[in-house]
């Protein structure tokens, strides 16, 4: 007769094993990558009045929005928010596990002479970016836009920069970053590389 320990080895073993995970930012150093994000964006854009901060669904629309808290918290004046979906402008939709939702652009009808800035939880290939910026056209020509990301994780396809940028966490091709915030996945903020 098997013991209790060799029994729950048995069934241990018979679970599949979660991907390792790496935590690359906790909560702490996400407020402060944000706060040095907004920090870098008054200081390159004094008109707020003209200046637009749109989020790339899902989660560079929570970053757009806590950029745009830091600034009001700071200047005394919040920029005006929206987002840019590209769930219909991707040039790599087949090769996608999966396809997003689609969220409708929520943008200033005007968006001439203004300063755009892109904001995303990720840079990666530079494909949403790219995006992005095939959606905004049908809204206006903006006087700029720039990138804001809360992490740049290299490997790009496209010759595409990032502005401002929260952190840099280089990565394998193989792995993925998790992005995760409070309000949105009940768990704590959190940006973690998840190898394969």
């Amino acid at each position: 007769m098997r013991s209790r320990e060799a029994t729950k080895e048995t069934q241990m073993s018979q679970i599949p094993s979660e991907p390792a995970t790496v935590v690359a930012m906790d909560a702490d150093a996400i407020r402060k990558a944000i706060r040095r994000i907004a920090h870098e964006i008054i200081e390159q854009n004094p008109d707020f009045d003209r200046l637009v901060l749109a989020g790339i669904p899902t989660r560079g629309v929570e970053v757009a929005r806590r950029i745009a808290e830091h600034i009001e918290s700071v200047e005394g004046v919040r920029p005006e928010t929206g987002i840019v979906d590209v769930s219909m402008h991707r040039d790599d939709l087949a090769m996608r596990a999966r396809l997003t939702a689609v969220e409708a652009s929520q943008l200033p009808f005007d968006l001439d002479g203004r300063t755009l800035i892109l904001v995303d939880d990720v840079l990666y290939t530079g494909r949403s970016c790219r995006a992005a910026m095939d959606a905004v056209a049908s809204f206006g020509r903006p006087a700029r836009v720039q990138l804001a990301v809360l992490v740049d994780r290299g490997h790009r396809e496209l010759p595409i920069r990032a502005d401002y940028v929260g952190r840099n966490v280089p990565t394998e091709r193989t792995e993925k970053i998790r992005v995760r915030f409070e309000n949105l996945d009940r768990v704590p903020d959190s940006v973690a590389v998840v190898k394969s």
